[in-house]
């Protein structure tokens, strides 16, 4: 790829500042589950309400996505991220001053999607900029923004032992506003945003079938991604703790693993978008599929530590972000028109995926047989099922669009 080419065919202050709009609400967004070690020691939460608690954020993202997907396409992408930056701030507030009970977590959590919906936001405000050739390393630039979960998974356990967790809700305050500013400041809409919809419109997309599938196809792909990001502290730490076992590794450094398995998943994003625009986003998300399904099968033997920070962190992750960027190269070619409603329904259907897994999978499970193999084997069958039904939809994919959209890889 030719860099300067790529540069001159958008607008790089907008893509920045989608970066850093969905980088740091993305990292307010998992703050329940960077912090859960802490906030659960302070409520004493059985496995179930471990998993509600972590899972409540990523319901609160798949609700809001649609309706700020829809405010992108009918307001401008600028203002409804301003928009939603804003009323970030309450729910920050109310954990800093309040979060007494277990019930105001959970209305915290919730509100705290509003932060989760920046996807539909940033990723419509970069795509309107780039043509269908770089659509995949835009998408995936702008949603590598998801490596704010490092941001809290690093510095939220250590800020939380030194000043407690609350606290670290206010002091999110301050990277929030300063991001607001330099979004106001150099973001911009495309000058070939479609016009509003009328509600006939965007409702007839769900009418779609490809809606459907992609929505599938992104709930394994990102919903596996948020889904483990979030529950990886609470798994690790009851496997291989110090609470678990004779020298194991404490809540701050299992953090830091929790740090490199989000590094892993959303730094390979743009490299998933890009390896899409060259080799075709449906050949890549099939070997994709594969590798994340073996990754599980593996993990459910609960191997040693170090085994299981490799097929972890190194490969499924990595393979989930690579997905992730994959997905949204795929979907603008099929969406260009309705690329803010879309993106606000196939986000909603990843975050939905994200609760699912901890809240009736992983956390029920470990409770009921008090292991967590079944969770994982079950997800495991699952994502290999998603991979045959993949293939099996791609195949007419190509042959539909083929005369379509011609030039661009599949």
């Amino acid at each position: 790829m030719d860099a300067k080419s790529f540069r001159k065919a958008g607008h790089t202050p907008s893509l920045l500042s989608a970066f850093l709009y969905f980088d740091v609400s993305f990292m307010i967004w998992v703050f329940c589950g960077a912090l859960s070690l802490y906030i659960t020691k302070d409520f004493g939460l059985t496995d179930t309400q471990k998993a509600t608690m972590v899972a409540i954020p990523i319901l609160g993202g798949s609700f809001f996505r649609i309706p700020m997907g829809i405010l992108a396409d009918r307001i401008g992408s600028k203002k409804t991220g301003l928009i939603g930056m804003a009323i970030t701030i309450a729910p920050l507030m109310w954990g800093w001053l309040g979060g007494t009970s277990l019930l105001q977590i959970h209305w915290i959590g919730f509100l705290l999607g509003v932060a989760g919906a920046s996807f539909a936001v940033s990723l419509s405000l970069a795509s309107r900029w780039y043509p269908p050739q770089y659509q995949g390393l835009a998408m995936g630039i702008a949603g590598a923004g998801n490596s704010g979960t490092a941001l809290a998974t690093f510095f939220g356990p250590q800020l939380a032992q030194a000043y407690g967790w609350h606290n670290v809700f206010g002091m999110a305050i301050i990277p929030l506003v300063i991001v607001m500013i330099i979004f106001a400041l150099i973001a911009k809409d495309a000058p070939n945003s479609e016009a509003p919809k009328t509600l006939k419109d965007y409702t007839s997309v769900f009418r779609k079938a490809d809606t459907w599938w992609f929505s599938l196809f992104y709930a394994v792909t990102f919903g596996g991604f948020v889904g483990f990001a979030n529950y990886f502290a609470i798994f690790f730490y009851d496997v291989y703790g110090d609470a678990a076992v004779a020298g194991g590794l404490t809540k701050v450094q299992i953090g830091y693993l929790v740090t490199i398995t989000v590094i892993a998943g959303s730094f390979f994003r743009p490299i998933g978008g890009w390896i899409a625009d060259k080799i075709g986003g449906m050949r890549f998300l099939t070997m994709l599929f594969a590798v994340v399904t073996l990754s599980l099968f593996a993990i459910s033997t609960m191997p040693g530590s170090y085994l299981v920070m490799l097929l972890y962190t190194s490969i499924m992750m990595a393979c989930l972000g690579m997905g992730n960027g994959s997905v949204f190269q795929i979907v603008p070619q099929r969406f260009s028109k309705e690329i803010g409603i879309v993106t606000g329904i196939v986000g909603a259907a990843g975050g939905l995926g994200g609760f699912l897994l901890p809240k009736y999978i992983l956390g029920p499970l470990k409770e009921s047989t008090g292991s967590h193999v079944a969770g994982f084997l079950v997800i495991a069958c699952i994502v290999m099922v998603t991979t045959l039904i993949f293939y099996a939809v791609t195949r007419s994919w190509k042959k539909s669009w083929a005369t379509t959209n011609s030039g661009v890889n599949f």
